[in-house]
């Protein structure tokens, strides 16, 4: 195994490629949980996200437009969902589990024709002088957009929930839905926006690897990512910091690894592969060790039916 085949900032830099589309997709399902609401169709919207993103941007050639369609074609999954749980009142778990299945479908013939089409290249975003920096430029200064972006949803939505008011409506409705309804605040409304936030999230993840990571079409190409996004979100405890260190674990071990394999590394390509699953959910768990106190901040409501009539 020659490891000096291994470029330390480029392994830095790739981690926060890799850790976007977790990011994006644990960072929605966090506000979406914080509203009392548990959609466990992340995968299902990341996919279709995937697939529109990737679609309208070939056919476009303008990866801009198909990052916004990727969040409208995820935002409209997931308010599926959220008119099936909270206006006809299906459980949630199963819905979220048919979501995902669903998303996998529709993806599957809609991008049957775009398999092996590549994706127009997204640039990057040179920020002048600090691009020039040695190791930091390349690290931190030299990535596209959407990785910026996943890093100002992540603060955004951290000083939403802290600071303001909105955030502080939307922890009471998950916390107590029939008290924030007594209060006089529209609980089923508000859910359906964390829940379109969630889906428009999910479904920049989704693009993200198809326009960027990969950039090309593959039939159930999410891989799990969605599983992942909502593990962290739970071990993380609901907070939108450990969210980030979460989604960066992953993404740094995922590139790791491929970087052992083409490094020559005498493991199998299997356990390899399996390695930043089993180790993303092994340190987490070890984070929030303490099963009672990680309870303790899960948002009471969680995946609890609400009756307006109540």
């Amino acid at each position: 195994m020659d490891l000096s085949a291994i470029n330390p900032v480029l392994l830095v830099a790739s981690l926060m490629v890799a850790a976007t589309p977790i990011l994006l997709a644990a960072i929605g399902e966090l506000v979406v949980e914080k509203s009392g609401v548990l959609n466990l169709g992340v995968e299902g919207m990341m996919i279709t996200g995937a697939v529109c993103g990737f679609v309208v941007a070939v056919e476009t050639g303008s990866p801009a437009l198909g990052f916004v369609c990727a969040a409208l074609g995820g935002a409209a999954l997931a308010l599926l969902f959220g008119l099936l749980t909270q206006y006809l009142m299906s459980n949630q778990v199963a819905t979220g589990l048919g979501l995902t299945l669903f998303g996998l479908g529709l993806s599957a013939l809609i991008g049957q024709s775009y398999v092996g089409i590549k994706a127009p290249a997204t640039p990057r975003l040179e920020i002048p002088l600090l691009s020039d920096l040695p190791v930091l430029g390349r690290i931190v200064f030299s990535h596209d957009l959407m990785v910026y972006l996943s890093l100002a949803l992540v603060a955004g939505v951290w000083m939403l929930l802290k600071y303001s008011r909105a955030g502080l409506i939307l922890r009471a409705v998950g916390e107590n839905h029939e008290a924030a309804h007594a209060l006089g605040y529209k609980v089923i409304r508000i859910r359906l926006t964390a829940i379109a936030f969630g889906g428009a999230c999910a479904g920049l993840g989704g693009a993200y690897l198809s326009l960027v990571r990969v950039p090309q079409w593959t039939e159930g190409m999410t891989a799990g990512a969605g599983w992942i996004a909502l593990a962290i979100v739970v071990f993380a405890s609901w907070r939108a910091w450990r969210v980030l260190l979460g989604a960066y674990l992953f993404g740094g071990i995922t590139v790791l690894q491929l970087n052992l394999q083409a490094a020559g590394a005498a493991i199998p390509v299997e356990v390899l592969s399996m390695s930043p699953y089993l180790i993303t959910i092994l340190v987490l768990v070890v984070m929030s060790a303490g099963r009672a106190r990680a309870a303790l901040n899960a948002p009471a409501s969680l995946g609890r039916v609400f009756h307006a009539s109540n």
